[in-house]
């Protein structure tokens, strides 16, 4: 199958905004493992393959993966670009500065901003949940930064169902805008959302962003029989506390009859897994992180395969 076929669009959930079905991420990759100028081919080769959306947050690299995507989209016209970030851990010691708090909100916000080189965000999210701020804090918070054109929506990270109802009650009680959006993880070994959290989010008009849709590469195959290439995540010890639990012989062995499955049909395991994961209304776009430009391409092609009833129901069975 070609690699060209060109990029989807959805709606993120009720908004008039479109995004690529496929994004790219930032996670553990910009400002981090990889170095600024393959930063700058991987987005500009995600531009040559329609991907408009890129995810980032203040907390990756702590900081540094906001300023080295800031380097990669300098001269890119900004209407062109659907740029997202978020807020929630902390970034010092200092007691306010983590969470989200009107304050922590806003300051982090500006910091975004300013690293990213923008004037506003077209995605704000919360990273999580903060039990220690009331929701109408929160709520009131991000419609503010709406107001004053710093953000043009706001969304949710990891939110459980009756997390995001509470925030959308709370926005229509006070008249302020609904989150638009929710970013969990979600992958053939990981449906928990499916649930719950999709049918909630469908209800008050999110759409999903979701995260880590090849279970953190596992997904590709590389690592069948226990095999940590050089290189790679698993192999990166400062990289691959959250792999682990994907790593047990038994879902090892799954993936590679996944992977048989992906070769019967000529696509790449991971055009297969982002291709299942995309074929659900629900999910705006699949979130993919990349250390090399042929990683994009290679994920950019998933927006061409079709998955029917038949093979979706084989690839589950497969990893069930």
């Amino acid at each position: 199958m070609s690699d060209d076929a060109p990029m989807t669009y959805r709606r993120l959930g009720d908004t008039g905004l479109k995004v690529s079905a496929v994004s790219l991420g930032s996670w553990l990759t910009f400002g981090s493992s990889v170095a600024d100028e393959t930063t700058a081919k991987c987005v500009a080769v995600a531009r040559d393959h329609g991907i408009n959306f890129f995810d980032t947050a203040d907390i990756y690299a702590r900081g540094d993966a906001e300023l080295a995507l800031g380097k990669a989209i300098a001269g890119i016209r900004r209407q062109d670009l659907v740029i997202a970030s978020k807020c929630f851990w902390p970034m010092t010691d200092d007691p306010n500065d983590r969470g989200l708090s009107r304050k922590h909100i806003i300051e982090s916000c500006e910091g975004s901003l300013r690293r990213l080189g923008l004037d506003y965000l077209d995605l704000y999210q919360c990273h999580r949940y903060d039990d220690d701020t009331p929701v109408r804090e929160v709520v009131r918070a991000m419609d503010d930064l709406v107001r004053q054109g710093k953000i043009l929506y706001w969304g949710v990270s990891c939110w459980t169902a009756g997390q995001i109802r509470e925030a959308c009650e709370v926005a229509d009680a006070t008249h302020a805008v609904r989150p638009a959006s929710n970013q969990p993880p979600y992958n053939l070994l990981e449906r928990d959302i499916e649930a719950e959290v999709i049918p909630e989010s469908e209800r008050w008009g999110l759409g999903q962003i979701v995260f880590s849709p090849l279970a953190q590469g596992v997904l590709t195959g590389k690592y069948s029989g226990g095999k940590r290439p050089a290189g790679s995540r698993a192999a990166d010890e400062q990289r691959n506390k959250f792999i682990g639990r994907y790593m047990d012989a038994a879902t090892l062995a799954k993936v590679d009859a996944f992977v048989g499955i992906a070769k019967e049909l000529d696509v790449t395991p991971a055009q297969l897994a982002l291709a299942w994961c995309l074929r659900r209304d629900g999910v705006a776009s699949v979130i993919i992180g990349a250390t090399k430009v042929e990683q994009v391409v290679d994920n950019a092609g998933a927006v061409s395969v079709t998955l029917d009833a038949e093979v979706a129901a084989r690839v589950e069975k497969a990893l069930a």
